[in-house]
């Protein structure tokens, strides 16, 4: 078993600010916050998006969310506006949008200036929060990058202004580096006084947590994943008295763990949640295979909220998102299909059965009250202020989700099982990337595996930014082949990478977020000030948004990283031949050493 924590080496800063200081600070500037209004609110007549939800669950409707990803103001201010009145104009209705902001944003406004950017929409100002807010009456949720991040008490600041009142995301605070920023102690500060703010503001506001880019997509455990929202809760709810709300769907591939993960979260929050995401690691280039998926995940999370409404909005994930960036026909199709589906189905629920849903759902929340109150004993023998909600988040941020996993998870220790635990219920991403391990290598050939299995190579994975699952699909693939993986980190720096890359024999480099091209350059620099030549393998999106681009649509950079000398891999499969004739390379130069 990991040795137990200790404060000297989770918080070994002789001082730090006090969670009082930084609660009266977030407060006192709600003086200065002017709230709202909104198009949404308005036309809705209510207070909060809050109010909304709680109105439409008591009426049995359920409600639709859409996603937003243009990096354009404009187009994302028409895109809103022409999505709203073609669904409406068919029939149905988008509730809310979620707005695909770039990564960029969580830097402070001043500090923007030369830090990389993604692909997302980059707001300047007040004045782009309220266009969004008013493009369309539909409930504006600034989902990433506001809360949680360095700039998070002027995002949060500027997105009440617009009379936004579902702010996130705080999963990405525990999680989340921001490519060349390391002050975890300023970002929990912005982060405690910005939900502070929210909190002291005079209608309620949602401080939304996607549990999927959180520690929930870390944790090897349903369980633990629900322990999240626990402590969340508590430290949201209880230690600042705001109203913290979840989002989870992303990685959530089997019918039953999600429905059953819904009814569980439904009966320990006190808030409704946000939306429940699209299971969008379902999703391939086959898109009649991807429409398979859509409907199998509406079909549940439809059924979940007629059974027991929790305020979560559902959402129905354009098929196109695996390739590239949806387009508006593609949200509005979406969008209808996801309608039509609501309205097909009425009285299904008549006759669908939840004895198996519920004792799962039982055994979640048992295990995630046995979690949060094992964790929180932790802290307490480990010096750390339980009190204290900075002290909180910083602490849990520090340890990370496989410690805290390992030390307190609800399952029994067990040897060899992963984080050491049996858990309650597998996270179904882990088996899910087992399984895709597995189908892939049934298609690297023999001869190359043998090569690959006896090459004693060392090969570092990392990612660019907080998308994970394809670093663990590889360290997965790794592993079967009995190849020894170098931990180069998620969301990691150039610099830090190529410090982990001494005396490995490739770098595997999982990217998301449009920053594939710059990233590779900087990394390709790193390595030659340290007098190294390691292979860059490079897959995942492999986009970027050109510095003279009049769309600001991200176009496919392949072609440029293979021009830098990276190794394209389209697929995962796509190492297999090169790693093989790397290994054939690098016999002969030991040979002749010996």
């Amino acid at each position: 078993m990991t040795d137990a924590l200790s404060r000297a080496a989770i918080l070994p800063e002789e001082t730090l600010p006090s969670g009082a200081e930084v609660l009266a600070e977030g407060r006192a500037l709600a003086r200065e916050v002017t709230f709202g209004p909104s198009a949404f609110l308005t036309a809705q007549g209510v207070e909060s998006e809050t109010a909304f939800k709680q109105r439409e669950a008591e009426a049995g409707r359920i409600m639709q969310h859409a996603q937003i990803g243009f990096r354009s103001l404009d187009r994302s201010v028409e895109a809103a506006a022409e999505i709203h009145a073609r669904v409406a104009e068919a029939g149905y209705r988008t509730d809310r949008y979620g707005i695909c902001l770039d990564w960029s944003m969580g830097y402070p406004r001043a500090q923007r200036d030369g830090r990389p950017k993604g692909t997302g929409l980059i707001l300047q100002g007040d004045e782009d929060f309220a266009r969004l807010a008013n493009a369309a009456p539909v409930a504006a949720h600034f989902g990433d990058f506001v809360i949680g991040m360095p700039a998070a008490l002027e995002n949060t600041a500027a997105a009440l202004r617009a009379g936004s009142t579902a702010i996130g995301n705080l999963g990405q605070y525990f999680t989340f580096e921001l490519p060349g920023w390391r002050d975890d102690v300023a970002t929990t500060r912005a982060t405690v006084a910005a939900i502070a703010l929210a909190a002291a503001q005079p209608v309620p506001v949602l401080i939304h947590s996607n549990l999927d880019d959180g520690f929930a997509a870390r944790f090897t455990d349903l369980a633990s994943a629900l322990g999240a929202v626990l402590l969340e809760a508590y430290i949201v709810d209880e230690l600042i008295g705001g109203r913290v709300s979840h989002c989870y769907g992303h990685t959530f591939s089997r019918p039953l763990g999600r429905f059953a993960f819904q009814r569980a979260l439904a009966r320990v929050s006190k808030s409704p949640g946000t939306m429940v995401y699209g299971n969008t690691t379902s999703y391939g280039e086959n898109e009649a295979a991807s429409y398979a998926a859509l409907g199998a995940y509406l079909g549940v999370d439809i059924q979940a909220q007629r059974l027991m409404p929790s305020g979560h909005a559902v959402n129905p994930v354009p098929v196109t998102e695996a390739i590239r960036i949806p387009d508006i026909d593609e949200i509005v199709a979406a969008q209808i299909f996801c309608g039509e589906s609501v309205r097909r189905t009425e009285g299904v629920e008549q006759f669908t059965g939840t004895d198996a849903v519920d004792a799962l759902a039982d055994r979640l929340v048992d295990g995630a009250r046995r979690f949060k109150a094992s964790v929180l004993a932790g802290l307490t023998e480990a010096g750390i202020d339980i009190a204290d909600p900075f002290e909180m988040f910083l602490s849990l941020r520090r340890i990370g989700a496989k410690r805290l996993e390992e030390l307190y998870g609800p399952g029994r220790e067990e040897a060899g099982a992963p984080n050491g635990r049996r858990p309650v219920e597998p996270s179904p991403v882990l088996d899910e990337i087992s399984e895709r391990a597995a189908q892939a290598l049934t298609r690297l050939p023999e001869a190359q595996r043998s090569a690959i299995a006896a090459s004693n190579l060392r090969i570092v994975t990392a990612t660019t930014d907080v998308h994970e699952y394809g670093k663990r699909l590889l360290d997965d693939m790794l592993a079967q082949l009995g190849v020894t993986a170098l931990d180069g980190q998620v969301s990691t720096d150039p610099d830090r990478l190529a410090e982990v890359a001494r005396g490995a024999d490739a770098i595997f480099l999982s990217t998301y977020n449009g920053v594939a091209l710059s990233f590779l350059k900087a990394l390709k620099s790193e390595l030659a000030a340290r007098g190294l030549d390691v292979p860059v393998f490079i897959g995942g999106k492999l986009n970027q948004v050109p510095d003279t681009s009049n769309t600001s649509l991200p176009v496919d950079v392949g072609a440029e990283l293979g021009a830098e000398g990276a190794i394209v891999c389209r697929s995962v499969e796509d190492f297999y031949a090169p790693l093989a004739a790397l290994i054939e390379a690098k016999e002969p130069k030991e040979k002749t050493a010996q």
